[in-house]
């Protein structure tokens, strides 16, 4: 074979190498995008999600809107991250709908588990509150920020309305008053913002439902 012969026979080669290479870059760049697309494509388990877990104050019930996790050890298809409807309930597979409101976390889970029992033997279930949105206080008037704020711990009336921005510059600070509502009686407190350092015992903790009102 002459010189030129032997140039093609390796410009062949190189082709067939350099395609070879092409191919396996392909199949690389292929295999990597298919990876992060299913990493990156939602569960569509009803299993609970890894969200943070919240941390029941004492005497806790469960209110509505709260965010719960069923979870059921060995029968993860029972499993669901649910929301207290304005009905009270919550929704599980297999068991359908079950009363949650004004229960601790484990008289609902008492309950579930002997539901439970009439589908699968010895069911062993734990109730994980997720997120609290039942306890609410309300603060209205002269604020900054006037509304609703989530009761997530002991909140004190000054802690409250420095969470509401303050109060404004024509606020009646002497005159503020927090409502309660107890078993159906109305409870009035007074608060004077401007001797509060001299009569602390007023700076009263909130409990949920209370209304902070800051006149003007």
């Amino acid at each position: 074979m002459g010189e030129r012969g032997t140039f093609q026979r390796y410009g062949v080669m190189n082709v067939i190498r350099t395609t070879a290479a092409l191919a396996g870059l392909l199949c690389s760049l292929s295999a990597a995008h298919a990876a992060q697309t299913a990493a990156q494509k939602p569960s569509q388990s009803n299993a609970p999600s890894s969200a943070a877990v919240a941390s029941p104050p004492p005497g806790y019930v469960i209110g509505y809107d709260d965010q719960l996790s069923i979870v059921f050890w060995l029968e993860k298809d029972m499993s669901a991250d649910v929301i207290v409807r304005p009905d009270g309930k919550i929704t599980l597979p297999l068991i359908n709908d079950i009363h949650a409101l004004g229960l601790t976390p484990e008289q609902l889970r008492i309950a579930i588990q002997t539901e439970a029992e009439k589908f699968v033997e010895d069911p062993t279930v734990s109730v994980i509150v997720r997120a609290i949105n039942s306890r609410k206080v309300y603060i209205t008037g002269a604020v900054g920020k006037p509304g609703p704020y989530p009761l997530t711990g002991p909140t004190t009336v000054l802690q409250l309305i420095a969470t509401a921005g303050g109060l404004s510059e024509w606020a009646k600070a002497k005159d503020i008053v927090i409502l309660r509502n107890e078993n159906g009686k109305l409870t009035t407190f007074r608060f004077d913002y401007n001797s509060v350092h001299k009569h602390f015992r007023q700076n009263i903790e909130l409990k949920p439902g209370d209304t902070v009102v800051v006149p003007q």
